[in-house]
């Protein structure tokens, strides 16, 4: 097809790539205020925004030489005319990348389509550059008239636009649906502009189309918006503020304030809190920025350098807040941390804080310290740990360690019985104490798989003893009411002792009574039910807090485990040794036997067995040993005599 210069000079306006220019600039302004999470879809994400920048100068000077075109000027012509379309086929490709983690195309022969997209932007573009030289594509004649020749930019537009809606259609189950039809209705309105442009021989609005999906990333999965009543930014963003300051070298203040009165209920702060923690923020220090990471906690962040004086500010925002506390009363823990190199990850700087935190009382103010930091990543550590034993759930991990304290069995005059108990050995601590690690494991869903292992430990060394002739009546095994509530419980029990290959009743299972109602039915029915094989239960700390008598007699317990602070108690006082014997004797009648455990010396000794007890604990007789070393106290079958 043949048209002057002037003709089709008329059918282009710069308006649209103009205006392209100035909404991207804009997008890079909000996002530099906005904290955007620097992912590596974001990293291109830029990269095509880039793209749609360089195409928009390219067609406004390609028409802006064409206005003017000569012998001399021509080459530049067609290049600035090959680039524009070279950076629309790159910036419709690079979306083919980006889709890859969303999309999750990292399955062997999903891999193929960055690399169609690729080889497609560079065939396209040396088609339209053979096309040239040939004179069956674009070129400016010797009369000085435009031949368009074959339309090769329309082939090409279609056919990403089409690679680009067949990945949408083919992986849609692989991410959020509604997301994908957003894009798929972008997409074609972005076409529908280009089939109307063309068919009013208009070229004005091209690039400004391919603006319409830049848009729709930027606010389906990168926007981070301001509340718009706090000013807050959510956590994300709270992240990307703490890595900013680290990779700038940024000293900064990072103030939490939780209130879990409104974690709990997932409610907002009321508007009267609301107005007084902006006006804190806007008015005690320059260029502070809030977030809101969860709906009790604010987490305020502000940089150092902008504000020398803030200790002094910090002194009289607190002041502010206790006056703010005597009217409202809500119950509230503020911790307050620097910057660190101490700190190795910006998700850190919140578990570090909630970690402090959890170590608080309430209505207290703490700033962190460098201790509370290396005790945080040793907590961390343990952490990592437990999580590492559980996911391999390894019955003989290494990390894991059997102790067991024997247990003095006062009829026979002989050590037939002990209680397992747990260590850890981590390899950047040595040997972690279970008042350290069991409180982590519970909170974190571990306890499980640690029981299990010292579980299973522990009926291998029994079928080991029993097999070199030694006489054990019975080992115990601790076990949370956590570990209770598995609906696998008694099966996965049972499953160990058999696997193991032992009599059920060289078992037994210590456990700690529960206030809560559910639970008591759940261990009560399970009880029940491992009783049956043989299994022996211990009711352990009984004297510690709660003790309901009308439950204990309700669940078969074998033996009763009286804590060391009953011990104590009845050596300080004659009252209290009345009780405990008192109780011990009501026990021994209904024919549970009792242990007293904590026993440290000859006059416990003497005490604990004129009130009643059927076994003595503790380190008088021996301090946590090596399970392997109880051989050291056990008898041979051939010597004992069972009484």
């Amino acid at each position: 097809m043949t048209m002057n210069v002037e003709s089709y000079l008329s059918s282009y306006s710069p308006v649209g790539d103009i205006l392209v220019m100035a909404i991207l600039m804009v997008i890079t302004v909000l996002i530099r205020v906005a904290y955007i999470k620097q992912s590596r879809e974001f990293t291109i994400f830029r990269y095509i925004m880039i793209s749609l920048v360089a195409a928009a100068i390219c067609n406004i000077l390609f028409h802006q030489l064409l206005t003017h075109v000569s012998v001399i000027s021509l080459p530049m012509v067609y290049l600035l005319r090959f680039l524009y379309h070279f950076l629309l086929y790159t910036n419709l490709g690079l979306y083919v990348v980006y889709m890859k983690n969303p999309f999750q195309l990292v399955q062997k022969g999903e891999q193929r389509y960055e690399l169609l997209a690729s080889f497609a932007v560079i065939g396209i573009t040396a088609t339209e550059v053979i096309q040239t030289m040939t004179k069956t594509g674009f070129y400016v004649d010797t009369n000085g008239n435009l031949q368009t020749g074959h339309k090769m930019f329309a082939a090409g537009y279609l056919f990403m636009v089409s690679l680009l809606l067949y990945l949408l259609i083919r992986y849609r189950n692989r991410t959020y649906r509604p997301i994908v039809t957003a894009f798929i209705g972008v997409i074609a309105v972005a076409a529908l502009v280009m089939i109307i442009q063309a068919n009013n021989r208009q070229q004005s609005f091209t690039t400004a189309t391919f603006l319409f999906p830049i848009v729709a990333v930027l606010y389906l999965l990168h926007a981070n918006p301001y509340d718009l009543e706090w000013g807050s930014l959510h956590i994300d963003s709270f992240e990307e503020r703490i890595d900013t300051a680290s990779r700038k070298k940024m000293g900064i203040l990072v103030f939490s304030l939780f209130m879990h009165e409104f974690e709990k209920n997932n409610r907002k702060y009321p508007k009267e809190i609301r107005e007084k923690l902006r006006e804190v923020t806007m008015d005690f220090f320059r260029g502070g920025t809030l977030f809101q990471i969860s709906p009790g906690r604010m987490i305020f962040i502000v940089d150092k350098e902008s504000n020398p004086d803030h200790e002094a500010r910090t002194v009289k925002m607190m002041e502010l807040f206790h006056e703010q506390h005597n009217i409202y009363k809500n119950d509230y823990k503020i911790v307050i941390t620097e910057s660190s190199n101490s700190i190795k990850e910006p998700a850190d700087y919140l578990r570090l804080i909630e970690y402090v935190e959890g170590r608080m009382p309430e209505q207290e103010i703490k700033m962190v310290q460098a201790e509370d930091i290396e005790k945080f990543y040793e907590h961390k550590y343990i952490v990592d740990q437990l999580a590492d034993i559980s996911e391999k759930g390894d019955m003989d991990d290494p990390r894991v360690l059997v102790y067991c304290q024997p247990v003095y069995n006062i009829t026979s005059g002989c050590y037939d019985t002990a209680e397992a108990l747990m260590r850890l050995k981590l390899a950047d601590l040595g040997m972690v104490f279970p008042d350290r690690f069991i409180p982590i494991a519970e909170n974190h869903n571990y306890i499980n798989a640690l029981t299990m292992i010292i579980l299973s430990k522990t009926c291998k060394q029994i079928r080991k003893l029993i097999r070199d002739g030694f006489y054990i009546s019975r080992i115990s095994v601790n076990f949370s009411i956590l570990d209770v509530k598995d609906k696998d419980f008694c099966r996965k029990v049972r499953n160990v002792v058999s696997g193991c290959e032992i009599p059920f009743d060289k078992l037994a299972i210590e456990i700690t009574e529960s206030q809560n109602e559910k639970d008591f039915i759940e261990l009560k029915d399970k009880i029940y039910e491992l009783k049956m094989s043989g299994i022996t239960f211990y009711l352990d700390d009984f004297g510690t807090g709660y003790s309901n008598f009308e439950r204990i007699l309700e669940i078969p317990f074998d033996i009763i485990k009286f804590d060391r602070s009953l011990v104590v108690a009845s050596r300080n006082d004659s009252k209290s040794e009345t009780l405990v014997s008192h109780l011990a004797h009501m026990f021994s009648d209904l024919e549970y036997d009792v242990l007293y455990e904590g026993v440290e010396d000859s006059e416990d000794e003497e005490r604990c067995k004129e009130m009643h007890a059927r076994y003595l604990q503790g380190y008088m007789y021996s301090k946590p040993i090596p399970i392997e070393q109880l051989t050291d106290f056990l008898k041979r079958v051939p010597e004992y005599v069972n009484v």
